[in-house]
């Protein structure tokens, strides 16, 4: 549920704070707590540190090592953690920095780090300070990549990651209500200058909301977008669920086979989601079919039934055979042939 409304320009309370913060008493030993420096997650640790219910926490900042600043925030940051009385640990990114994608790279290395961390501590749940433009550019980005339903509905309060849990309890709070809220906690901050750089897709977009929402797209209307994503996501995994139990889903070793008939009945939707349903049941491909590759495989299937064919398609390390009597199988693709080899022109000498 959104959080109710407020102005912008106040502060969160400590009656807010434990509402939001909740769900990270469910079944919880412990929590790691992700605080880079900057306004929102300074917020989180002023707001987490004063919870009066609050598990074990320890805060964690992760220096990806890409700025000459990042070392002395990290050392910020313990200092105000320390200020509560809260564990401080930083962890650096060692990696070698890759010339592409870096954000993408510094963000999965990023849950990583937080994750070791947690096993270390033997702590369940972590909890980062995502809010709501945050919320706003996830949904344009997928939106831009052409996402479907579940990509739409961005990212959820509540979900699993490598075995933890991870809890985001700000996604419907305005980053002006976390600056507010650090100016009235007398928390400091920095402002990370990535969050303005052009280069990143993520950036351009944040440059971008201010326009949109003079059109109308706001945070908030992008926000009820996802809600709603979530919403349909839910009923749809649901159908699918079902359809599947009646489609006498078999599997053996990493092959997979189900009765097609059963599922081609079903919506559309249900049969993209039913396919793409089969390739995860029949094991991790060396590359994952994209949305479009499934919508495609499920019209071909659909056809192919509807004239009484049978099918045969290779895709994402999967090999698709429509049988005569319905039925359908998963299996490893043959290799690849690869063409001979052309020697080398040879000379006389």
């Amino acid at each position: 549920m959104p959080a109710a409304a407020a102005d912008d320009s106040q502060p969160l309370s400590d009656e807010e704070a434990a509402a939001l913060f909740a769900p990270l008493l469910k079944d919880s030993n412990g929590v790691i707590a992700a605080v880079s420096g900057g306004p929102d997650s300074m917020a989180m640790l002023a707001l987490l540190a004063r919870w009066e219910k609050r598990p074990p926490l320890v805060v964690v900042t992760v220096d990806h090592g890409l700025r000459p600043e990042s070392t002395r925030e990290a050392t910020m940051v313990a200092a105000f953690a320390a200020s509560f009385g809260v564990p401080h640990l930083t962890r650096r990114w060692e990696a070698a920095k890759p010339s592409s994608g870096l954000q993408e790279a510094a963000r999965e290395a990023r849950y990583a780090i937080l994750a070791e961390a947690a096993r270390e501590q033997g702590f369940g749940h972590l909890v980062t300070a995502h809010h709501a433009e945050d919320q706003a550019e996830t949904i344009l980005m997928r939106l831009i990549a052409g996402s479907g339903i579940a990509g739409l509905a961005g990212m959820q309060p509540v979900t699993l990651r490598g075995g933890l849990t991870h809890v985001r309890p700000f996604l419907d709070i305005p980053k002006a209500r976390l600056v507010a809220t650090c100016t009235a906690r007398d928390a400091p901050f920095v402002s990370d200058p990535s969050n303005a750089d052009d280069r990143f897709t993520r950036a351009r977009l944040r440059g971008l909301l201010p326009l949109l929402a003079t059109e109308g797209l706001t945070a908030d209307r992008l926000a009820a977008l996802g809600r709603r994503a979530a919403r349909a996501e839910d009923a749809l995994a649901a159908m699918t669920v079902d359809a599947l139990s009646k489609a006498d889903v078999s599997r053996e070793g990493m092959d997979v086979s189900a009765n097609w008939p059963v599922i081609d009945a079903a919506p559309e939707d249900i049969r993209v989601r039913a396919l793409a349903a089969l390739f995860r049941r029949a094991g991790a491909p060396p590359h994952r079919p994209r949305l479009e590759q499934i919508e495609g495989l499920a019209q071909a299937l659909h056809d192919a039934a509807a004239k009484g064919l049978r099918l045969r398609r290779s895709l994402g390390g999967k090999l698709v055979t429509l049988a005569i009597d319905g039925r359908i199988m998963l299996t490893d693709a043959p290799p690849r042939r690869r063409p001979p080899q052309r020697l080398p022109n040879t000379q006389r000498i």
